[in-house]
């Protein structure tokens, strides 16, 4: 008799924790809910090279994950998804896993506006010397107005980095911001397996 008791308080335990989990979920996710299933904004953007890359138009046809920082704090969070991203998307596996590879466009994009747009040549300057030349040809350096990018995609803080999951005609269809974790990534995965 006990041990039901126990099992049954502890389904409702585990009943109301989940709901709880899922409520943090959707308050998380609620913010962004607004700009998914827009389109991404226009952005012109450059290389290190100042090679300019037309977002979302020049991306087209696959899906997209896009990664935007614009300050100093929030750009130090960006890099905490270096490694993870680029294990996961970019870098090509070897042996037995060579087939199983993601087909899907990375860019992580600092941007400069205001007074720091004079910084963008030196930013990429700095990116070319300190880079791994594996990850430089997928940072784009953006310079210009905030305003546009803050109204549209729902920039709410500025010491965090934002992450947008573009389908292959560039509407948004997953967002999440801050640093990296491996709960964010799978869901990240499991919008491009989509």
């Amino acid at each position: 008799m006990i041990k039901i008791e126990l099992r049954i308080y502890y389904l409702g335990l585990m009943n109301r924790i989940g709901f709880a989990i899922g409520l943090s979920f959707l308050m998380l996710t609620d913010s962004f809910a607004q700009v998914i299933g827009k389109s991404f904004p226009t952005m012109t953007a450059e290389t290190a090279e100042d090679k300019k890359v037309n977002l979302p138009s020049d991306i087209k046809g696959k899906y997209s994950l896009l990664g935007l920082a614009y300050s100093k704090k929030s750009e130090d969070e960006l890099n905490t998804w270096f490694n993870p991203i680029f294990s996961t998307f970019i870098q090509k596996p070897t042996g037995m896993m060579q087939g199983f590879t993601y087909d899907v466009n990375v860019y992580f994009i600092p941007m400069f506006t205001g007074i720091n747009t004079a910084a963008t040549s030196i930013a990429k300057k700095k990116a070319i010397k300190n880079t791994d030349p594996q990850l430089l040809p997928y940072i784009l350096f953006y310079k210009g107005e905030l305003k546009k990018y803050k109204d549209e995609l729902d920039f709410e803080r500025r010491d965090i980095p934002y992450f947008f999951v573009l389908d292959p005609d560039g509407k948004i269809v997953f967002a999440t911001d801050g640093s990296y974790s491996a709960a964010k990534m799978e869901s990240i995965e499991a919008v491009i397996d989509y």
